[in-house]
């Protein structure tokens, strides 16, 4: 209808103006234009509300017959078969094989043939020219014939070539709408295949920026798609150039490579990786790489906990009879020395002496207690509380203990929600306490420890659990990167005054509980000890049997 519109204000128009110039009729041009627009805007309305094939299909027809019809009467009006404008009956027939049949084409031009032929025979044998609607033919009979084969030839050839086109355009139209479905659908294939693989993957480009993380992706290291893209992966990783021993880790992979990397989750906690890096081809040269990896977190602090915890069974069996066969002895010593104490009345020196030697056999006596109290705790006495009360009934001891030391600032922030756990409040009272002075002695100078509560909702091997975390945050001394992994250990301190037994009580404590501790410090920049207790004993029992272990570096 559009294409109606363009030619016959183009062709009509300019045919009106030459017939005013020479002075000819104009009547017909006048007719035909306001025919064509009377008849062609309804029908733009008309078309709107049609939504069956089969009225679509007769409006079709309907509209290619009023084109021929106008057409017939402007041929008619304009020289019959010797008319400029029989071409339009080849235009019109190309227009209608658009429809994507082969027999469409075929039709409309046997239809405009029909009509062309009936026109030159009314104008060969001077049917219609006592009407004067028809000019006289000024052609010879075979000349007149010799015309309308070859309009009638060019109309077959066109609807029979337009209509064969159209065909084999929508065949190709089809295939390639069936290849384009297959294609997405082997897509959204991959896709999926992708998604739920178990092990992150992850592809960059020739640059090495990353183009695609998948879902096990996102969960291993928090990071989603969105934060990633675009990003070198050696960043993501932590993977620098200064690591590098084998030069296949460049930008351009030649082979498949392994290697294990220790980086950090989007929250800040350690990430031991298993990775596992592949060069990505396209159509010969190398486009990038893929990585594939693996969360070994948890089974490497898994194996380092086996190994603390053979080393501390085989320790504790040791020592523990030793301490034994040495507070027998001591007793008796000290009690020996209490009474010579008594009878050494005259010599202040040999009193002071004495007077040393039973405040530190008092003081050895003390430390075995107390490691004895380590290596054979009591069974706890589990009952529901909520932590945030046995925190706060805590810190008024702690508090008291600030103020007798100097320069010391404790602020509090604890979770508004319920923290209800099984717990031994009395061992967790120990563990508070342990933590806070601890805290206390690594400020000297005074500083500011934090103590803040709160849920996380973690998944352990497909297990959901909520944990409870109690954060002790100091502006102290720090922690250097060598003792970070003797801290827990019996009788290791670093403390002039001290037994190294403190923070060795507070894992095992929170070892029986099945929780665990996160530790994040670096000397000169203060230390932050969080202790993870599961809501149930239940809960804790399972994380630890999934691998989680009750002590990890952050």
């Amino acid at each position: 209808m559009g294409l109606r519109m363009a030619l016959v204000t183009l062709m009509l128009g300019l045919s009106l103006a030459f017939q005013v110039v020479k002075g000819g009729r104009i009547d017909t041009f006048y007719a035909l234009i306001l025919a064509t627009y009377l008849l062609t805007i309804p029908s733009v309305f008309l078309l709107r509300a049609l939504t069956e094939p089969l009225a679509l299909t007769i409006f079709f027809w309907v509209q290619v017959g009023i084109d021929f019809l106008l057409e017939t009467v402007l041929v008619a009006r304009t020289g019959g078969v010797e008319s400029p404008f029989a071409v339009l009956y080849v235009m019109t027939v190309a227009v209608a094989s658009l429809v994507p049949r082969r027999r469409v084409g075929l039709l409309a031009a046997c239809f405009g043939i029909i009509l062309f032929g009936l026109l030159t025979n009314l104008q060969l044998y001077g049917l219609v020219e006592g009407w004067g609607w028809m000019m006289p033919s000024r052609l010879a009979a075979p000349e007149t014939f010799q015309t309308f084969g070859i309009y009638a030839l060019a109309l077959l050839v066109v609807g029979i070539l337009g209509g064969t086109l159209a065909d084999q355009l929508q065949q190709a139209d089809q295939s390639l709408q069936e290849k384009e479905q297959g294609l997405s659908r082997l897509q959204v294939f991959h896709e999926n295949i992708v998604r739920s693989i178990s092990s992150g993957v992850f592809t960059a480009d020739a640059a090495g920026c990353i183009t695609s993380f998948n879902p096990a992706a996102e969960e291993a290291t928090g990071y989603t798609i969105a934060q990633v893209a675009g990003r070198p992966w050696r960043e993501i990783f932590n993977w620098h150039p200064d690591q590098e021993s084998d030069e296949s880790l460049g930008d351009a992979l030649l082979t498949t490579t392994r290697f294990e990397v220790e980086c950090t989750r989007a929250d800040g906690n350690r990430l031991i990786l298993g990775l596992t890096l592949s060069p990505l081809h396209g159509q010969g040269p190398q486009t990038g790489l893929v990585g594939v990896f693996k969360d070994l977190t948890q089974i490497r602090d898994l194996e380092e906990e086996m190994r603390r915890k053979d080393w501390l069974a085989s320790l504790g069996e040791m020592s523990a009879g030793m301490a034994h066969e040495i507070r027998n002895p001591l007793g008796a010593l000290a009690g020996a020395m209490q009474m010579l104490r008594r009878d050494a009345t005259g010599d202040e020196t040999n009193g002071r002496l004495m007077d040393i030697a039973i405040r530190e056999a008092t003081r050895l006596d003390n430390i075995i207690t107390e490691f004895l109290q380590y290596a054979r705790p009591p069974a706890l006495n589990l009952a529901e509380h909520d932590l945030n009360k046995v925190l706060a009934e805590t810190l008024d001891l702690v508090q008291h203990e600030a103020r007798a030391r100097s320069n010391i600032k404790i602020v509090t922030t604890l979770a508004d929600e319920t923290l209800a756990a099984q717990v031994d409040q009395d061992q967790l009272r120990q563990v508070f306490w342990n933590m806070a002075t601890n805290a206390f002695d690594a400020m000297p100078e005074g500083g500011q420890l934090t103590i803040a509560t709160s849920c996380r909702h973690i998944d352990v091997a497909g297990r959901k659990s909520d944990v409870i975390e109690i954060a002790f945050q100091d502006t102290g001394e720090g922690i250097p990167k060598q003792n970070l992994d003797k801290i827990f250990l019996p009788f290791f301190t670093t403390k002039k005054e001290g037994s190294g037994l403190g923070l060795a009580a507070v894992h095992r404590i929170v070892d029986l509980h099945g929780g665990w501790i996160k530790v994040d410090s670096r000397a000169g920049h203060g230390s932050r000890f969080v202790v993870c207790m599961p809501r149930s004993g239940a809960a804790g029992v399972r994380l630890w049997h999934e691998g989680r272990t009750p002590w990890k570096r952050s």
